[in-house]
């Protein structure tokens, strides 16, 4: 089963970096404000760089410097089976993908959608929640990096050039 993995990352801004296996790679989403369980919340997730696989499991803190620089670790982490389309690539391709996360933090079905609005990028979507046994609509996005967190950290490049 392919696997996703949200990271928390303490670039120059706080965002969580949403990343689903498909295709060989890690397609990647940069979430400003994080995922959420509650229905109600719709996050920004710009569609960045693929990574590989290997970033996945990847923590530590990307030295000054380098794109990115700042705390990396991991926030949540999984397995996710795609619905609709049962090919996600197909999904990224057409716009719209459905898919049910097996995670600690994130559970059951979730959404990615992509904009189609004059004037923007072309790369903003959103990561939405569905409703279902799992939602929360009293969800409230809580740090991973403790104090405990950050001093186990390695000061390293990411085994890839992107954040």
């Amino acid at each position: 089963m392919p696997k996703f993995v949200v990271q928390e990352h303490h670039a120059s801004r706080l965002h969580f970096d949403f990343r689903l296996e498909i295709g060989g790679v890690l397609k990647s989403w940069a979430v400003p404000k994080g995922p959420s369980m509650n229905p109600s919340d719709k996050r920004l997730a710009v569609l960045v760089e693929d990574h590989p696989l290997v970033y996945g499991g990847w923590e530590g803190v990307i030295p000054g410097g380098h794109y990115g620089a700042g705390p990396v670790v991991i926030w949540d982490k999984g397995t996710f089976e795609p619905r609709d389309p049962a090919v996600p690539e197909q999904g990224i391709e057409n716009g719209k993908l459905s898919f049910i996360l097996n995670g600690q933090r994130l559970k059951g079905v979730f959404a990615l959608v992509k904009f189609k609005r004059p004037g923007m990028k072309g790369n903003e979507w959103l990561l939405m929640k569905r409703p279902d046994e799992d939602a929360d609509p009293s969800f409230k996005l809580d740090t991973a990096l403790t104090p405990a967190k950050r001093e186990s950290l390695v000061l390293q490049e990411p085994p890839c050039s992107t954040s």
